[in-house]
């Protein structure tokens, strides 16, 4: 029995409509691994890197296009706005320019990982895979990433934690 719950309490038609497109992005990341071990390929080997590539690329963007600069207050204002807070249930707790801390209350990637009968296992390994690419973008603004608590984990909620050393 699974020991992971990630249960949206917002149903609004247009939040779950994106939360659908968001689930069918960590669909093709799994299906993509799942491939790879079929071909006796090492998903580990490859895909926090190349997601931790289009992290930094996102990131880049964000701060150039963005005009976020270094700050982790341009960061919340360009990436975590009222729809996608909605989107992952989010709470932001502290934003200043050094440190951004959100708890994330729904996750529509682990969600679509279960939709498709993955282990705790294979949820934790691809919720990390994943995360390389929010390491990718914390990378970018010269902080890093912490998460001290994830969905995936079988936590009640995941902490991201951007923090400037």
């Amino acid at each position: 029995m699974s020991n992971i719950k990630n249960e949206a309490s917002i149903k609004n038609p247009l939040i779950v409509a994106i939360r659908e497109q968001l689930e069918h992005r960590a669909l093709w990341m799994y299906l993509l691994c799942d491939e790879a071990k079929k071909k006796g390929l090492d998903p580990t080997e490859y895909a926090p890197e190349a997601i931790k590539r289009c992290g930094l690329y996102q990131g880049a963007n964000l701060r150039e296009k963005g005009g976020c600069g270094n700050s982790l207050k341009g960061l919340k204002k360009a990436l975590f706005t009222k729809p996608a807070q909605w989107v992952f249930e989010m709470k932001v707790l502290r934003c200043t320019d050094d440190n951004l801390d959100i708890d994330f209350f729904y996750c529509p990637l682990v969600k679509a990982w279960q939709k498709q009968g993955c282990t705790d296992e294979e949820i934790q390994l691809l919720c990390d895979h994943a995360m390389c690419g929010d390491r990718g973008i914390a990378q970018s603004f010269g902080c890093e990433l912490d998460l001290p608590a994830t969905i995936a984990r079988g936590d009640d909620r995941c902490k991201i934690r951007f923090v400037r050393r």
